[in-house]
């Protein structure tokens, strides 16, 4: 069925209802990802409650189709087999995604770990890589990264790969980048071990509120937070803390910034300092900006 937002249009501070489902339901289609209410609710870039906007959906439009509970920009209903297709390709990686990211957790100087990228949303194919977030404790990013990197080569020996594509300090949680992207990328992650830190995350960061106000909590998708690694952590930490651990972090982070900053496709989206391992070589935000640009043109917003 093709549906049209009700002609009494709801006007909000930041634009109609109308204009607010197409913007989000574009931007959803750039991933292939036919939305269901729920979830146009929770990426809608406007203050709404879930009621108020079934509420407003009426059937007839040429801009939006809803089949199957699914609601898609017009000639894209093709995108709900691949979604579902998508999820059940998913299930089993977000299994093996959450063990791995409680091992990520109980490695040394790792504070929390967020499930990232299109395994968030249970949107990949065989083919996908496991994204996590990372935060370390200040002065040990680059220990921390060296941890994760051993364990993400044990786990490619099983075909799957792991990838922490953003390790930051605890001191350094606030995004530098705010945009439509950004708000997406930490609204969608799903925290799988430190609550208290992902909890300061969202705080610093409440300017995704702006753009995406009715996602201030963690997706439905969230798994119970692991807690038994602190006393394991800590003993091992023992060593690489002081003096010591000062020259291996120092060491291991020049070695690794020279090697990186030579790399292929070092551009904006690419950032390694003292609180920072950021390694979007595709520069995938400027590429997200680009295609969601085009899309709100053609639907003439």
């Amino acid at each position: 069925m093709s549906i049209e937002l009700s002609s009494r249009t709801i006007s909000h501070a930041y634009g109609s209802i109308e204009r607010a489902v197409l913007e989000t339901l574009a931007y959803s289609d750039i991933f292939d990802y036919p939305l269901r209410i729920e979830e146009l609710h929770r990426y809608l870039s406007i203050p709404i409650n879930r009621s108020e906007l079934a509420e407003t959906l009426n059937f007839h439009n040429d801009s939006i189709n809803m089949l199957d509970g699914y609601y898609v920009l017009a000639g894209r209903e093709n995108l709900i087999g691949i979604r579902q297709n998508h999820e059940a390709i998913s299930g089993p990686i977000l299994k093996r995604a959450t063990w791995y990211g409680r091992l990520l957790g109980c490695l040394p100087f790792i504070r929390m770990v967020g499930l990232t990228g299109s395994l968030a949303l249970q949107n990949c194919d065989e083919k996908a890589d496991i994204d996590y977030l990372l935060v370390a404790t200040h002065g040990r990013v680059w220990t921390a990264r060296a941890f994760a990197l051993l364990l993400g080569h044990a786990t490619a020996l099983s075909g799957n790969i792991i990838c922490p594509n953003l390790i930051i300090s605890d001191q350094a949680l606030e995004w530098p980048r705010q945009d439509t992207y950004s708000a997406h990328e930490l609204c969608q992650m799903i925290p799988i071990s430190g609550f208290d830190v992902y909890r300061r995350i969202r705080q610093v960061n409440s300017w995704t509120n702006t753009f995406l106000p009715n996602s201030s909590s963690a997706p439905d998708l969230r798994r119970n937070e692991y807690t038994g690694a602190s006393q394991f952590r800590n003993l091992f930490e023992l060593p690489f803390r002081g003096r010591i651990g000062d020259s291996i972090e120092a060491w291991e982070m020049n070695r690794k910034i020279k090697r990186l900053i030579s790399l292929a496709g070092f551009g904006p989206e690419t950032q390694f300092n003292r609180d920072i391992c950021q390694g979007n070589f595709n520069q995938h935000g400027l590429q997200i900006k680009a295609a969601y640009q085009r899309r709100l043109s053609n639907l003439g917003l």
